[in-house]
């Protein structure tokens, strides 16, 4: 019979979706596997939503630096304070839809990309009213403290620094699997470097970058594309401008003025075919977008990092020798010079960043709580 899997995440940023998705994208190969991705956002009252997901986007967006603070306090909380028992209380309220939702599609197991969906089912554990396995996906290179949480079947993280701080919170180390984050699957299959920059008119053999819509944290993406531009040698330039097209067209105007150097792309599902034609990427540090470049081999200059998981995840990076990190606009150009000038800086990069990617950590992921089942059943 198939296997019913389903992922819980929570659209408080992208990052916990789109590794949901990645999950269901990689089951979706497996012929007794059946999936249903919900997010949590859904079940809950608009009121809950908009402190839960909605102010959570504002802050980061406006007050990064206090979003910073409350993060590294919330880390230190005891969990059996005051303060969490009160929040705990506040999500158990709104969850009546979410566990008629999750019985109706009887799972077999379930696996949470947000530390929300599991600690609302820890308590339904904890009341022995739900009997199915429960696995956590961090989707960082960080470990904070709300997602340690207790009657979870098993932990899936990013690295192995991720899974010792795991055990020193008392997870147990034979519940704790390094898999890496779940990317989509077309990550994992490299396209032909010559194929995709025929496909968007680009040169393969001209040394090129591409600059994330993030690349907006550290100043206009407009003046930041114009001072690149002005720099001197033989480059092209990739700006993903995602959905917004009054920078799109601004962009597709400067570009007639650099018809063979800049490359303004729009929204894209198929970012990993731009990807495929950059030597380095400008971006900011999340969890999905970093591994996605280091699956693609390719390296970083991350920048304006949001306080907390992101800067965790730019520090990680750098360490392990696969990003630099850009502060300003200046700071950017000269980094992206740097690099044009030493090519073989760039190359070590790049292995670097190969060596520390985890394409199929989806299908890991995966194959790890199918076999977890098949125990169960055999049992």
């Amino acid at each position: 019979m198939s296997k019913r899997v389903l992922l819980l995440s929570v659209s408080a940023g992208a990052g916990h979706v789109r590794a949901a998705e990645a999950l269901r994208a990689y089951a979706d190969e497996y012929d007794d596997v059946s999936t249903l991705h919900l997010d949590v956002m859904d079940y809950v009252p608009d009121s809950f939503r908009k402190v839960y997901a909605d102010f959570y986007i504002k802050l980061i967006s406006a007050h990064p630096h206090l979003w910073g603070m409350l993060y590294r306090r919330s880390h230190t909380l005891n969990p059996s304070g005051l303060t969490q028992k009160m929040r705990r209380m506040t999500e158990r309220l709104s969850t009546r839809d979410l566990l008629k939702a999750i019985r109706e599609f009887n799972p077999d197991a379930i696996i949470c990309t947000h530390f929300l969906p599991a600690e609302l089912l820890m308590h339904e554990i904890r009341r022995e009213r739900l009997h199915v396995p429960v696995w956590v996906q961090v989707t960082d290179f960080d470990l904070h403290r709300m997602w340690v949480i207790s009657h979870m079947t098993g932990y899936f993280a990013g690295n192995e620094e991720i899974a010792d701080r795991m055990h020193a919170h008392g997870i147990p180390p034979a519940n704790t699997h390094v898999t890496g984050i779940p990317i989509m699957p077309a990550f994992s299959r490299a396209p032909s470097r010559e194929a995709c920059a025929a496909e968007y008119g680009l040169d393969p053999a001209r040394q090129t970058f591409m600059l994330m819509g993030g690349g907006a944290g550290i100043g206009a993406l407009e003046s930041i594309t114009e001072s690149l531009l002005s720099m001197e040698g033989e480059f092209q330039l990739i700006v993903l401008c995602g959905r917004n097209t009054k920078l799109l067209g601004a962009l597709q105007t400067l570009a007639t003025k650099y018809p063979s150097r800049l490359f303004p792309q729009g929204f894209t599902n198929q970012v990993e075919r731009l990807m495929a034609c950059a030597d380095a990427i400008v971006t900011k540090p999340g969890g999905l977008t970093t591994s996605e470049c280091l699956a693609m081999g390719l390296p970083m200059i991350v920048n304006a990092p949001i306080p907390g998981q992101e800067e965790h995840n730019a520090d990680y990076l750098m360490e392990q020798g696969a990003a630099l990190k850009a502060i300003d606009a200046i700071g950017l150009v000269y980094r992206v010079r740097y690099l044009m000038q030493h090519p073989d800086k760039l190359a070590e990069m790049s292995r670097r960043a190969k060596d520390l990617g985890r394409p199929h950590a989806a299908k890991t992921v995966l194959d790890t709580v199918l076999a977890d089942i098949a125990a169960r059943e055999g049992a």
